[in-house]
């Protein structure tokens, strides 16, 4: 039986991308950009980088030092609910250059190219920014194909021949972004992101160059040609991507925001829970939970337990014990199912 909610070793991931300076002030790191810009939040997902380091790059240990994966596949219903499956990743990223332009495979791409259920809808949760940070949304109107295969080929070149085709958005602390499958982006630099998106690390950016470092094929398009790389990119005028934040809680010192529903994505829900100096139970029917506390600090109580939590804590609640731990104190957590 799980009787706790379960807590984790830090799980910093390599990309060939440097960041990670603002994990300073969030997790309490040191402030300082290298090549682990990335946090791994209750993974069970592999890193599919060039040179791996373990096995399990991604994959996250419990602090009792079980892997996460192992975990899920022995107790599934009890961890799970319902559904048995682990449907989210949950990332903490800090980039200190522009990323590759990109886009990530719905579910049939996904299906067709890589044998897998899950496609990379995902959704950015903006935390802290640099100055001048930059996110790049959807093609400008107008970009067809042949111009973003021009700009493909100038990308060897030239740094900015696919921001010349992209839409540019200034964003802010506190700011939510969906981005369905097959919409071209890149996180520009300074955005420190609470990214929530299916549970893989597919990932299509034709771009030649990631800051100063050269893609290879299989970075820019894992290894398929290129004609089959861009099936992966929609054109035309992209959705809007920035979603208003629905109050459907506000009372006695609790606020509870739902950010992304149902009516968003079929692929995950998230809600911003705001304490000032009260407490509420922790809840969602038939599913897991994953918490993260991106503000202010408290307490998580249960029968027989009591735990402090602060800003940069998370933590993963199984779907047994929905509705048996509660959080008190002055803080906001972001709930991910």
């Amino acid at each position: 039986m799980i009787k706790e909610p379960i807590f984790f070793e830090r799980n910093r991931v390599r990309r060939v991308y440097t960041g990670g300076k603002l994990f300073g002030k969030f997790f309490g790191d040191k402030p300082e950009d290298g090549f682990y810009p990335e946090e791994w939040i209750a993974s069970n997902v592999r890193a599919l980088n060039k040179e791996i380091e373990s096995e399990r790059d991604g994959v996250s240990r419990t602090e009792s030092g079980r892997w996460f994966d192992e975990v899920l596949e022995k107790n599934p219903q009890e961890m799970l609910g319902k559904g048995k499956k682990m449907r989210i990743l949950v990332k903490a990223l800090d980039s200190a250059v522009r990323l590759p332009a990109q886009a990530h495979p719905d579910k049939a791409y996904s299906r067709k190219y890589f044998n897998s259920e899950y496609g990379k809808t995902e959704c950015w949760v903006i935390l802290d920014t640099r100055e001048d940070a930059l996110l790049y949304f959807g093609f400008k109107d107008g970009v067809d194909k042949e111009q973003f295969s021009k700009a493909i080929e100038g990308s060897r070149y030239s740094p900015d021949a696919m921001e010349k085709l992209m839409c540019r958005i200034k964003p802010k602390k506190g700011d939510v972004f969906l981005v369905p499958a097959k919409t071209v982006h890149a996180i520009g630099a300074g955005c420190l992101i609470l990214e929530i998106q299916e549970p893989t690390d597919f990932t299509i950016q034709p771009e030649h160059k990631c800051g100063d470092y050269e893609l290879n094929n299989d970075e820019m398009c894992m290894g398929l040609n290129l004609e089959q790389a861009l099936e992966c990119f929609e054109f035309g005028t992209a959705q809007e991507a920035k979603i208003q934040p629905r109050t459907i809680i506000d009372k006695d010192g609790v606020r509870v925001e739902k950010l992304i529903d149902m009516e968003n994505t079929d692929c995950f829900c998230i809600n911003r829970i705001t304490l000032e100096n009260s407490e509420y139970v922790l809840f969602v029917k038939d599913s897991f939970g994953i918490y993260i506390v991106t503000e202010g600090s408290g307490r998580l109580t249960g029968a027989d337990y009591e735990r402090d939590v602060k800003k940069g804590d998370y933590f993963f609640m199984p779907a047994s014990l929905m509705g048996q731990v509660r959080v008190c104190g002055d803080m906001e957590i972001i709930e991910c199912f």
